[in-house]
This record gives C-alpha cells, structure tokens and sequence, in this order.
C-alpha cells in the first residue's frame, strides 16, 4: 500500500483509460499536467531519489507551492523513502535542526531554496526529472511515509509518524462521507502550505485520489486567489479563517458578490472560524462555510460540519466516517453531553507516534486513543463544539506556536532576564503571539530589537505581534509562571489597544 500509487492510480493503472491519463491533474502558474505527465514527474524524481538516499532514509522537501513540490512528494513516496516536509520560509537555524532531530540524509530543493545544512545532500527538484523513471516501490500499511514537524499535542515541536496506512485511511474516511468527499469532476485550490498536513494530505491528498484537478497557488495573495477561483471554476475551497476574513477585507472590484459562484464546497479548519465570520461570508458571497476539527496526529480530519444536517453556528460537527470520538474527564470516563470533556480519538487514521520520542509518545497515545489535549462538548445528537485547549499551545492562521520554543528563544538575547508568551485574540490570524519580558538589570531591550533578533531564529509566524516589558512575572508557589494571568492580561490589553 504505497500512498504514491493510490494517488496516481489514474495515471498508473489506466483506470479510465486514455481519458483519465490525459485530464489536468495539476495547474500552477508555470505548468498545466496531465496525471500522466505528474506521474512521469514523480517516476523520474523517485529515480533520483533511490539513487540518492537508501531505503527508509528520511528525504526533506524545500519548496514553494508549485509543482516542483507535488513531484518531490510523490517521487519520496514512490521511492519508498519517507518524506519530511519543511517550512521554505522558516530561518535556516530552525530548517538546520530539523533536519538533524530525523537524520535527513538528503533534501530536494525547489528554485530559490538552498540546503541549510551542510551535511546533507541536496537535490534540485528540476534537475531530479533528468534521471531515469523507477516503478512505485511496495510498501506496508505501517510503514512510514511522512514526518511532519508539529507542536501538536505534546510541547515543543517534535515529528510526527504518519504512516501510509493512516494517510490513505484519512482519504478514505473523507470520500465516505456525505457532503464532504472530493469528486472526480472536482478543481480544488491549492492556497494551504503543502508542507503542513492541511495542504498535504486535505488538498493534495484528496485531490488526486479523487481525480480532481489541483490548482496551486505559491504564494496566497487574496485577490490574486479570488482571480484563481473565478478563472479556473474552482468547486473546493479549503482553507482557514485568515484566508477567509482576508478575501472579506477586500473591496467590491477584486471581490465582487459572485467571487465564488462556482464553489460547491467550502470548508475551514485548524483554529475556530467564528460565527462572525461565516455569517459575512454567508451574506456578502453567498458562501456556507463548514467548520471542522483535525490535527496532524490525525492525519488530519477528525470531524465536519458538512455532514448530515444544517450548519449549526459554532460547532466543528460530528466524527468523519471510521473515526471514533470520545470526550472524557480526567478520570477518562465519558462526560455526559453538555459537559466539556477532552477529545479522544481512534481510528486507522492515527498516526505512530513522535520520532524518538516514546515518552510523548506514550504521553498521548494511551489504550488504542489519541488524547489531543482539547477541549469540548457535545450535543444529543454528537455535534462538537470546542470550548478551550488544555495545553497552551497558540494557533496563529493554522499553525502551532508553542511558547517555550519563542520564551527560550527570547532569553538568548542578552538584555532579557526572562520572558513568557501567550495567544490573544486576533480577528485575522485568530490569535496573536504576545511576549511578556522582564530586562536585564540596567538593560532596555525594545520591540525593535527583540523582532530582529527573532526573525533569525523562528518562522515569521512565530514572532510576537506584541511586547509587554515588564518588571516580574507572575508566578506560582513552585515558581512556574502563571500563563493564564498573562492571557488574561494580554486580552484586557487588546481590547483597550487594539492593534
């Protein structure tokens, strides 16, 4: 069960026929693909691939959204190497260690990307297809295919497991459930970054196991992407609240009322939509937004509110099929509906574990079920809405920002004594990353100062919109800080200056 070959079955099979291997399977604003022509792609950068790095070898992918990416990751696959996506935009310091926590051997490389480290071998995704093609390599359902760096469930950022079984699962549940499976007639938007498991597996996945065409976007320009969707007839839209509140912040001439006429299904995902939010979309665009529930430990779809009945405002709907959700209390007994209970989660789609990491492996994978650390309820009819997150984490446009890995950064500069960070609200991006710092004896350290010297150390969405210097932190008897007084505090602050 090669992921690979489930995603271009069209092309390798035959299935179809001639008709299949010559539909559009990919646009970018540089090529237009057959499934025929991607699955050459993909046969030729796996060549490379198994000539470059051995069986099981742990293969980086550094590239924009574009096409160059969608071979990379089919030809990883296809070799039978495991695949790990990166961030092209995150600081060479955080790309540098990741590759080092997996052991990268080699990484491919889309223009305009370079190698951040120097011990491992890089390989041009345009050069790659020079090499001869190689059939898909047999691989088990648990074998690995995918580690996706997350914050996840556990603390600081690790790698998530993601077999070929739990990916192909997550396809499956999803074309079997009414209202949300892709189909074959199907033009997705390819506006998510590939190298997180919304763009992956949601938009890559999905679209070419269905047979849909996936129409890719580099870089998301709002109205650019409004212009994609009204050229091509885009019917799929997945995305998250930034993107969607960022297409209602444009004017009438580059969002018109009809911007998404040809849309039949629309969904959000990875932080809250809001009901605000979906109502302005219902009323100016005329476009039914579903909410839904995932992460990546899931593969990522855990539930949607596409399924089965009428939106409900607020609630991230029922399970997908073949998944199974319990709430349950700290005693892990199943909480009544109405009472909010942490989500647990089985199913086929649940991912192996963190690499090199049994401890927070066996921290979140207890008894056969993913505990994600969130919190929600349910109604009568097992619709959830989620009420809080156990952990701290700060989800900012869909991404996860832990605060040790910004606090720890944050104390490396010599004017601070210590720092804590936390989320506010934000109306674009959902939350906001807000640093409290206490300076250094005779020291001044400034927002100015503290944005430059993170930006060489973290991703850009990682970097507080915020900075509070402060005397003292607030602590607890055992001297941790207390984050819910600086959450509190951080979103007294935001609504007496908003930014």
């Amino acid at each position: 069960m090669n992921l690979a070959a489930r995603l271009l079955a069209g092309a390798v099979t035959g299935a179809g026929a001639d008709e299949a291997q010559s539909s559009a399977a990919l646009i970018t604003p540089t090529v237009r693909w057959t499934r025929a022509e991607l699955a050459d792609r993909a046969a030729r950068v796996a060549g490379a691939v198994a000539a470059a790095a051995a069986p099981d070898a742990r293969v980086a992918i550094l590239a924009d959204n574009d096409e160059h990416f969608v071979a990379a990751y089919l030809g990883v696959l296809a070799a039978g190497r495991i695949a790990v996506p990166l961030n092209p935009s995150a600081p060479r310091a955080e790309l540098a260690a990741e590759l080092a926590a997996v052991g990268a051997t080699t990484v491919l490389t889309g223009p305009g990307h370079e190698t951040p480290a120097a011990a491992v071998v890089p390989v041009a995704c345009a050069d790659a297809t020079a090499h001869e093609p190689v059939a898909i390599a047999e691989r088990a359902p648990t074998d690995l295919a995918v580690l996706l760096f997350t914050s996840g469930t556990a603390g600081s950022p690790k790698a998530a497991m993601l077999t070929h079984g739990n990916l192909v699962a997550n396809i499956d549940q999803v074309q079997s459930a009414p209202g949300l499976s892709i189909r074959a007639g199907d033009v997705g938007l390819g506006v998510l970054p590939f190298f997180h498991v919304y763009g992956l597996n949601v938009v890559i996945g999905l679209s070419l196991a269905a047979e849909a065409v996936l129409v890719a976007m580099p870089r998301f320009h709002p109205a650019g992407a409004v212009g994609a969707i009204r050229e091509h007839g885009i019917t799929v839209v997945a995305a998250v609240p930034a993107i969607y509140r960022a297409w209602l912040d444009l004017d009438e001439h580059d969002a018109p009322a009809d911007s998404f006429a040809s849309v039949r299904l629309a969904v959000s995902g990875a932080a809250a939509l809001g009901t605000d939010t979906a109502l302005r979309l219902r009323e100016r665009f005329g476009l039914e937004v579903h909410d839904g529930y995932g992460l990546t430990e899931a593969s990522p779809i855990v539930t949607t509110s596409a399924i089965g009945r009428a939106l409900r405002a607020g609630s991230i709907g029922p399970p997908i099929p073949g998944v199974e959700v319990r709430l349950v209390d700290r005693d892990g007994d199943d909480v009544l509906p109405g009472d909010p209970g942490e989500i647990i989660v089985r199913g086929d789609n649940v991912f192996a574990g963190y690499w090199n990491d049994a401890e927070q492996t066996a921290r979140v994978l207890r008894d056969g079920w993913l505990h994600t650390g969130d919190i929600a309820v349910a109604d009568d009819d097992g619709w959830l809405s989620i009420v809080d997150r156990a952990k701290d984490l700060i989800i900012v446009s869909g991404f996860n920002v832990f605060p040790g890995e910004v606090e720890t950064a944050l104390v490396e500069h010599d004017d601070v004594d210590e720092a804590a960070v936390v989320g506010e609200p934000d109306e674009r991006s959902g939350e906001r990353v807000v640093a409290f710092v206490v300076a250094r004896l005779g020291s001044q350290p400034t927002p100015t100062l503290l944005t430059a010297h993170l930006r060489r150390r973290l991703a850009r969405y990682k970097i507080p919109a915020r900075f509070e210097i402060v005397a003292e932190l607030p602590h607890t008897f055992a001297g941790k800080v207390l984050r819910r007084a600086l959450r509190d505090t951080a979103r007294d602050d935001a609504v007496q200056k908003p930014a």
